[in-house]
């Protein structure tokens, strides 16, 4: 059974790989079109465009997609948004489906990559991990989004998460931002992505729902970076436990 599924999730991943190249060669115009805007709109039309594109996607790809609790994004406000990460199948998921308009942090590596690194560009603020100036500059401009009432989306785990944990410790990056610019934080429960692209499997790729939960917004208020830090963590944490097999 197992040497069928190896065989069934190798086919669907090739079959994924030519839908996100041949649905990207559509999409790509519009997107570049988007990217010569000036910024928020920008952005707003990239969200727009990537986000028909990733529904698409899923859908030719046999992945179904559940979002819940986008009532907690008010009208009027912009939050730091923070997402648990088990695969490379959360950032598809995040940046389209996030109710607004929003950017990622992102490494720089992939912006590199022909065609692609445009499109991952225009979505993303982009940091080079190894170099000091850029995480410094990388935060500044992920204030600038927030400063634009765009949200800004960032995975606190700061990797994928390849443990039996539930979530790895988060670093204080989402929760300094969130201080400093009077931003509310929102967490973002991710579920299933893991099941979708294995971490302990190469090229194979398994059709399941994937689900997206948005919990009720958390204020700085008073809090230190680690007082907020650790009840976002705690938050997130016990409701993924609650729910994962739901």
């Amino acid at each position: 059974m197992n040497f069928i599924k190896n065989i069934l999730g190798r086919i669907f991943a090739f079959w994924a790989l030519i839908v996100f190249v041949v649905t990207m060669l559509v999409f790509f115009i519009p997107i570049w079109i988007a990217s010569l805007q000036k910024e928020p709109r920008r952005t707003i039309v990239f969200q727009k465009v990537s986000r028909v594109w990733m529904r698409l996607f899923f859908i030719l790809s046999g992945i179904r997609i559940s979002i819940k609790g986008k009532e907690n994004f008010k009208t009027g406000e912009n939050y730091v948004v923070v997402c648990n990460h088990n695969s490379m199948m959360d950032v598809p998921l995040t940046t389209p489906f996030v109710p607004g308009a929003n950017k990622t942090i992102a490494k720089i590596e992939m912006a590199k990559i022909p065609l692609f690194g445009l499109i991952y560009r225009t979505g993303s603020v982009l940091v080079d991990r190894k170099s000091e100036e850029s995480r410094k500059n990388s935060y500044v401009k992920m204030k600038e989004v927030l400063d634009m009432g765009l949200d800004m989306c960032i995975y606190p785990e700061g990797t994928r998460n390849k443990t039996s944990e539930p979530l790895q410790r988060f670093h204080n990056g989402a929760f300094r931002l969130a201080i400093d610019a009077g931003k509310p934080i929102l967490p973002a429960v991710i579920f299933n992505t893991a099941r979708v692209l294995p971490i302990n499997k190469t090229f194979f790729l398994w059709p399941v729902k994937i689900k997206m939960h948005f919990l009720e917004p958390i204020a700085p208020a008073s809090l230190t970076v680690e007082e907020l830090k650790d009840k976002v963590f705690f938050t997130m944490r016990d409701y993924y436990v609650k729910h994962k097999d739901q």
